[in-house]
């Protein structure tokens, strides 16, 4: 499993999440205002908007809020007008780094995104430098205790699942991006509550990096992780377990 899942699957069962719940909050925000924009206002119609309100309840974000952002989306609200915006840049050791963000201010957060990336040994670069590097697909990583390897497979490819992977810890379920909301649905139907789900960005190959560029890279995946503006950060880097686990 590449280096960025298995880093974002250790973050969340540490509860790492938790520590920011206002940063947290703020992205969750977003995504719910963005979702309702694009898709309307009513959860049962637009599967973005179902999984952002899912998630914003398993965050225990207060339901008035929830109905705030969507109506803002909506436009029944006034509020910030934010859009998507996709950043594409280096890391340590030539690693790729994909990073979708959710901006009021296009200017303020390329400065800063800039300034992230050059002081963790990275650089931010043209757009489509290193998109092609990625695949875009659904991804659900489930913890491997929740069901047997044979029985969860069969779960995720009866429902439309392209492929899972078992790392020991989690499996890693993948889906077109067309899927990704009734795979999702199907094994949350079996009980099983994923540690976490999105349509991602998956890298094609990946780089072995160790010693401080390991280190560095995940300062920079963290520096940008935490950014208020960003939603969700890809890259292809791979580290040892034993490495992930100590930074955790």
């Amino acid at each position: 499993m590449s280096g960025h899942s298995k880093w974002h699957s250790i973050k969340h069962k540490k509860g790492a999440l938790d520590a920011k719940r206002g940063k947290l909050f703020t992205k969750l925000i977003k995504e719910l205002t963005i979702a309702a924009r694009t898709g309307g206002g009513d959860p049962n119609q637009s599967p973005r908007l179902r999984k952002a309100v899912n998630d914003a309840k398993a965050a225990n974000m207060p339901n008035d809020t929830i109905d705030r952002a969507i109506k803002r989306g909506t436009g029944e609200l006034e509020g910030a007008s934010y859009e998507e915006v996709t950043y594409e840049g280096y890391g340590p050791g030539g690693v790729a780094v994909m990073v979708n963000a959710t901006t009021d201010n296009r200017n303020r957060t390329v400065s800063e995104l800039r300034h992230l990336f050059s002081k963790n040994s990275g650089n931010l670069g043209e757009s489509g430098s290193v998109a092609w590097m990625f695949s875009k697909k659904g991804q659900i990583i489930v913890d491997a205790s929740s069901k047997g390897e044979d029985e969860m497979m069969e779960i995720a490819l009866d429902a439309g699942a392209e492929d899972m992977q078992n790392d020991g810890e989690s499996y890693q379920i993948l889906t077109a991006p067309e899927d990704f909301h009734s795979v999702l649905d199907a094994i949350k139907g079996k009980g099983v509550e994923p540690i976490s789900s999105e349509v991602a960005m998956i890298p094609q190959n990946t780089i072995k990096l160790d010693g401080a560029q390991a280190t560095q890279m995940l300062k920079l995946y963290d520096a940008l992780d935490d950014h208020d503006d960003v939603q969700s950060v890809y890259s292809n880097f791979e580290i040892d377990d034993a490495v992930l686990q100590q930074q955790a």
